[in-house]
């Protein structure tokens, strides 16, 4: 395993010539994301829910960077047509050389369903990047060192994160739900790992450590309004340097397929980006089996990494 003792975005190789289409790219994380790989040449396609957003983050990435090459994606990942239509417009005619599944929600305070019937957090987190996967994947495989990066959290680890009553049926907590999506992140991506092991495509899953970005706008109760502030001055970091970890799992010649990556510093909060340990079970096959199996099941978009490589 071969890392490097200090990275910064400045140590970002020369993007020239490649895209990156980043999931969430309007705010937070995806747009640090974007403005980073704009300063280094790539062209960014930026994909949110809202139009007007969209267009504002693409103009933010211009003035920090007038040469900048943006373009814009309406994509919402709770409604699986619009994951489609999204998915179909990149398909026919472009190369993604860099995929970032960044966008997400967390701390629903009551359970919600998608526009397909699924739980929210979820259905956003995991399944709506499933399925927009699958369907933009002839992208994917044009390009001739493809990598896809999928944003996690350090939730994975905790227990209430078991991929049990995955659409939270049976009981719901707003972080519980959460940290299912957020450890199916990872199962999903070393999963894609193990499938694309004979291909060009590498897969790469993150953590950003704690940053205040747009994902905490649900926290509505007495104390998510107390410790919110708190959190902000004491325990969390910018979305910029949030970003890092994608950043350098994007970029770096030094990671490989599989890794998980998150920041160095004290508590996994800010730092360099490093190797990170895995949630416990992660990493075993049959759990990847089983969620790429359910994932197909209740999205409807089948994804089979070999047929779509002999296509």
């Amino acid at each position: 395993m071969t890392t490097v003792n200090h990275w910064t975005p400045g140590d970002i190789p020369d993007q020239a010539g490649r895209t990156a289409l980043i999931t969430g790219g309007n705010s937070g994380i995806g747009l640090e994301t974007a403005r980073a790989l704009a300063r280094h040449g790539a062209r960014v396609i930026l994909a949110g829910r809202s139009r007007t957003r969209l267009d504002q983050a693409a103009e933010a990435v211009r003035a920090a960077t007038p040469e900048a090459r943006t373009d814009t994606l309406v994509l919402d990942l709770s409604d699986l047509s619009s994951v489609r239509d999204a998915a179909t417009r990149i398909a026919e005619t472009e190369t993604v050389d860099l995929l970032f599944n960044n966008g997400g929600v967390m701390n629903l305070p009551e359970r919600r369903t998608t526009h397909d019937g699924l739980e929210m957090t979820v259905g956003t987190n995991h399944l709506g990047h499933f399925a927009f996967n699958a369907q933009v994947w002839p992208a994917v495989r044009r390009s001739p060192a493809p990598r896809v990066v999928t944003v996690s959290a350090i939730a994975a680890r905790w227990p209430m994160g078991r991929l049990e009553d995955l659409m939270s049926e049976k009981s719901y907590r707003a972080m519980g739900a959460y940290a299912k999506s957020k450890r199916a992140n990872i199962v999903y991506t070393l999963e894609l790992a193990r499938r694309t092991a004979s291909s060009p495509v590498e897969a790469l899953v993150v953590h950003p450590g704690a940053a205040m970005t747009n994902l905490q706008q649900h926290g509505t109760g007495p104390l998510s309004r107390m410790v919110t502030p708190i959190a902000a001055r004491l325990l969390m970091g910018s979305a910029e340097g949030a970003a890092w970890p994608s950043l350098y799992a994007a970029t770096s010649p030094h990671v490989q397929s599989g890794w998980f990556i998150g920041p160095a510093g004290r508590d996994q909060t800010s730092g360099t980006p490093r190797p990170a340990k895995l949630p416990t079970g992660a990493d075993d096959p049959a759990e990847g089996r089983r969620l790429w199996a359910a994932s197909e099941q209740l999205t409807g978009v089948p994804f089979d990494i070999e047929a779509e490589a002999a296509v």
